[in-house]
C-alpha cells in the first residue's frame, strides 16, 4: 500500500473503473474502492447509445453526444460491443412521427462523417451511408418472402429474419434500421477488471466498504483527504465519488448540497427459441410510464432476450424514482426496493415481472409468448442530476478543490467524465508530470480475449445469470 495516494476513487462501477484506467495510462496512481466481488455492478446497460434513437425526445446536441461517447468508449473496450443492428419502429398509437426520425438521423449521418474526418479511427459503426436504412410496408412484405439467414451480414437479411415475426401492422411505416449495437457489460467489466489488477498504477480494492471520508484540507498536511474503510486510513489528494445512486452518502459526510434524482429499474432475462437465425435489438416507442411505453427487446447468445418495457409494472416501479432534500442528500427507497437492491428477488417476483415483460413483447411479436423465464433480471439504480427524470447526458461536477462528484446517466459519458477528472488533477498541479500514450489504450489492448471470455463467464455466473449473456452475438473478425 502506498503512504499517499494521488487519487481515491469511490465506487467501481462504470465511471470509476474508467476514470482509475485512464489515470493509469497517464502514470497517476489511483486506489479505487468496490463493495461488491467485482467491478462493474452498477445499473445494467445492454446498448450502445451511438445516435440516441431510443430517446425520440431528447435534443439534437444529446444525439450526437451520446454518439461520440459511445464511438469513444467503443474504441476503448471493443471486445464489448456487439455489431448488431437496432429495429427503430413507432406504433400507430403513438404521437412520434417519422419525418421527425429521419431528419434527426440525416443530421447523425453528418455528425458521424464529420467525427470521421477528424480521425479515421471513429468508423467503428460501419460507413456514414450504411449507418441506417428506411423500410417501406413494400420492403416488409417482399422480405418476408425470402429465406431466414442464420448468420446475417447486411441490413436486409438482419430485417427479413426479424420482420418474420412482428406484426408490423400495428407499426406507422416506415421503420428504419440503425448501426446502433449492443454492449456487454460483463465483457466490459471482465477487461476493465483484468486490467486494472495488472497496472502497477491503481490499487483495486474490492469487497471493500468506505465507512468515511475526512477533509483534512485545512491540516497543513502532505494530503487532502482521509477515505477509512473497517481496519485501514488511506491518504489521498483527489477524492472521486463515482457511487452513482450512492453518491448523496458521501455529500453527507462534506456537508454538500447536490439535488439529484435516483431511480430503480429492471430488465428481465428470457429464452425463446423460435427464431432460426439472429435478429436485430427491437424498439417499438411509446410513451414512458404509460401502459404503452417503450418495449426493447435485445437478443443474446443461445436465445437468451433481455427485455426492457418502460412501463410500471415491467421495467418501472412505483415509488422508484426518489428526489434528494435539501438536508438529506442521499434520498432512499422504500422497503420493498430497498430488499430487492440489498438482498436480491423472490422467485415469485422474478415470474411475475418477467411474464408481464414477456407479455408486453407479444403485442408485437406475437409468436413470443412461447417465451419463457431466461433468469434474475438485470436492475440497480442509478442518479440523475437535477430534477429532469428524461435527462439521458451525464456529467461531472467540482463542488469544491481536489473532490469530484460522478454523475453519469449512462454507461457511454464514463469516458468524458473521466477526461474531465484528469484535466483537473492536471489543472491543480495534483501530479508533476505524466506519463501518455498516443494508442487507445495499451493497458487494455494487453488483454487477451481468452481472458476476457473466462472472467466475463465467470462474472455472469457469480452473478447468477446465464454464461451466455456474457458472450457476443457476432464474434468479432
Amino acid at each position: 500500500m502506498r503512504e499517499i495516494y494521488n487519487v481515491g476513487i469511490i465506487g467501481g462501477g462504470v465511471s470509476g473503473v474508467v476514470t482509475a484506467l485512464q489515470l493509469s495510462k497517464h502514470g497517476i496512481d489511483s486506489v479505487l474502492f468496490e463493495q461488491q466481488k467485482s467491478v462493474v455492478n452498477g445499473p445494467p446497460f445492454c446498448h450502445l447509445h451511438a445516435g440516441g434513437n431510443l430517446y425520440p425526445d431528447i435534443s439534437v446536441a444529446q444525439c450526437q453526444l451520446l454518439m461520440k461517447q459511445s464511438i469513444e468508449m467503443a474504441r476503448m473496450f471493443p471486445e464489448s460491443i456487439d455489431e448488431r443492428p437496432t429495429l427503430i419502429s413507432v406504433p400507430k398509437t403513438e404521437k412520434y412521427e417519422f419525418s421527425n426520425l429521419k431528419q434527426r438521423l440525416d443530421m447523425l449521418v453528418d455528425y458521424y462523417k464529420s467525427l470521421i474526418a477528424e480521425d479515421s479511427e471513429n468508423e467503428i459503426l460501419g460507413a456514414p451511408e450504411d449507418y441506417y436504412k428506411i423500410y417501406t410496408k413494400a420492403d416488409l412484405e417482399r422480405l418476408t418472402e425470402l429465406p431466414s439467414v442464420k448468420q446475417p451480414k447486411t441490413s436486409d437479411q438482419w430485417m427479413t429474419n426479424a420482420i418474420k415475426f412482428i406484426d408490423f401492422k400495428k407499426l406507422k411505416m416506415p421503420v428504419i434500421l440503425v448501426q446502433e449495437y449492443g454492449w456487454n457489460l460483463f465483457r466490459l467489466g471482465a477487461q476493465a477488471q483484468l486490467a486494472l489488477n495488472k497496472t502497477s498504477f491503481c490499487d483495486l480494492k474490492t469487497n471493500t466498504n468506505v465507512t468515511h471520508i475526512k477533509d483534512v484540507r485545512n491540516e497543513n498536511l502532505d494530503y487532502n483527504w482521509e477515505i477509512s474503510t473497517k481496519d485501514t486510513v488511506y491518504r489521498v489528494n483527489y477524492l472521486v465519488n463515482s457511487c452513482g445512486f450512492k453518491a448523496g452518502a458521501f455529500d453527507e459526510f462534506l456537508h454538500l448540497n447536490n439535488e439529484h434524482l435516483i431511480e430503480f429499474k429492471a430488465a428481465y432475462v428470457s429464452k425463446w427459441d423460435a427464431i432460426p437465425g439472429l435478429i436485430p435489438e427491437l424498439i417499438f416507442h411509446g410513451e414512458r410510464g404509460t401502459p404503452r411505453g417503450m418495449v426493447q427487446l435485445t437478443p443474446y447468445s443461445d436465445d437468451y432476450y433481455q427485455i426492457h418495457g418502460m412501463t410500471n409494472e415491467v421495467t418501472l416501479f412505483k415509488n422508484g424514482l426518489v428526489k434528494s432534500q435539501e438536508k438529506v442528500q442521499q434520498p432512499e427507497f422504500d422497503e420493498a426496493i430497498t430488499e430487492k437492491l440489498t438482498r436480491g428477488w423472490e422467485p415469485k417476483d422474478i415470474k411475475a415481472r418477467t411474464e408481464k415483460a414477456i407479455q408486453l413483447v407479444t403485442q408485437f411479436v406475437p409468436a413470443f409468448k412461447s417465451a419463457i423465464v431466461g433468469g434474475p433480471p438485470l436492475f440497480g439504480a442509478q442518479q440523475i442530476p437535477g430534477d429532469d427524470p428524461n435527462l439521458r447526458i451525464g456529467e461531472v461536477r467540482f463542488p469544491c478543490k481536489t473532490y469530484a462528484r460522478s454523475e453519469i446517466v449512462k454507461a457511454s459519458s464514463a469516458l468524458t467524465v473521466a477526461n474531465q477528472i484528469l484535466d483537473e488533477v492536471h489543472n491543480l498541479g495534483i501530479v508533476s508530470e505524466t506519463q501518455d500514450s498516443n494508442t487507445e489504450n495499451t493497458l487494455l489492448e494487453s488483454i487477451p480475449k481468452k481472458d476476457i471470455d473466462a472472467l466475463a463467464e465467470g462474472l455472469a455466473e457469480q452473478r447468477g445469470y446465464p454464461k451466455a449473456l456474457s458472450r457476443l452475438l457476432i464474434e468479432r473478425s
